[in-house]
């Protein structure tokens, strides 16, 4: 990572940035990739980088952010933990993002079935922990389970994962000092979104 080269660079417009966003998984979804030779510039790369927005998202092996959002090499900076929600360590990996590559749109990205929201509803329900480390990921998530049984939803799972995405997103923008600082001045904000599996689509919340 080139800190000299990402300090030049001026924070992407979260409207522009989100509206990109938008289009390339409007491409994808169409099958109608325009990122598809991942060669081209593959020299200027090397110099640093200078993605235009963050995805926080989980480790899904099926959830590709640069594919859903038909994006090439250094266009997407990524995070990601099973659950996509955001700890100490993805605060400053986002910090990071935002401070020194001037990275202004954070989107946090939950998807249909994810495993991670189902064990911490099981988890629940059933008030038992999972074995290992598993107890962090069903603590983080908790309190988005806990929401949607609150407002009683028909689908918890679904509702659970929206929920989870927005909770985090909030966090995103309030995480202080870095983070809050730039949003309180208008140079970061974050959005979720959710992105279906089956059809390839992300609903943007």
């Amino acid at each position: 990572m080139s800190r000299a080269s990402a300090q030049t660079a001026a924070p992407a417009g979260s409207q522009d940035a989100l509206t990109r966003l938008k289009e390339g998984n409007a491409r994808y979804v169409a099958n109608a990739p325009i990122n598809t030779d991942h060669s081209v510039g593959r020299s200027k790369r090397s110099l640093g980088q200078q993605p235009f927005a963050a995805i926080v998202t989980c480790s899904d092996s099926r959830v590709v952010p640069e594919l859903i959002f038909d994006q090439g090499p250094g266009e997407l900076f990524i995070v990601r933990v099973a659950g996509n929600f955001i700890n100490e360590d993805g605060l400053a990996s986002l910090e990071y993002g935002a401070a020194v590559l001037g990275i202004g749109t954070i989107l946090v990205l939950g998807h249909s079935s994810c495993g991670a929201v189902d064990a911490t509803i099981k988890s629940i329900k059933d008030r038992t922990l999972p074995p290992g480390h598993l107890p962090s990921l069903v603590n983080a998530i908790r309190p988005a389970v806990y929401a949607a049984m609150d407002d009683k939803a028909e689908d918890l799972l679904a509702a659970a994962t929206a929920k989870n995405a927005q909770l985090n997103a909030e966090r995103a923008k309030t995480a202080a000092p870095i983070l809050s600082d730039l949003h309180s001045v208008g140079k970061l904000t974050a959005a979720a979104g959710v992105y279906d599996i089956s059809t390839g689509q992300v609903t943007f919340m």
